[in-house]
């Protein structure tokens, strides 16, 4: 089973108090994520994510892009 992309979609500037405006992600997520080596738990991270954006707002075009990424490196999205 190949691994799950990073959340990050290559925007990666800063704003919106620390969190990119590109993923919603803060610098520290990115590390956590990098970290995260079992599959269930970098799913649960995703969902995380993704109710943050919603919390956050102005996210919308991040499924989209994700979506993308996961389709060219072949994986099954799990934002989906």
């Amino acid at each position: 089973m190949s691994k799950i992309p990073s959340p990050c979609i290559d925007v990666c500037k800063f704003r919106r108090e620390g969190h990119c405006i590109g993923c919603s992600m803060t610098k520290a997520q990115k590390s956590l994520f990098k970290g995260l080596k079992k599959r269930k738990h970098q799913e649960g991270f995703i969902d995380f994510l993704v109710n943050q954006q919603a919390a956050l707002g102005r996210y919308s075009h991040w499924r989209a892009a994700y979506a993308r990424k996961c389709a060219k490196k072949g994986v099954r999205n799990p934002a989906a």
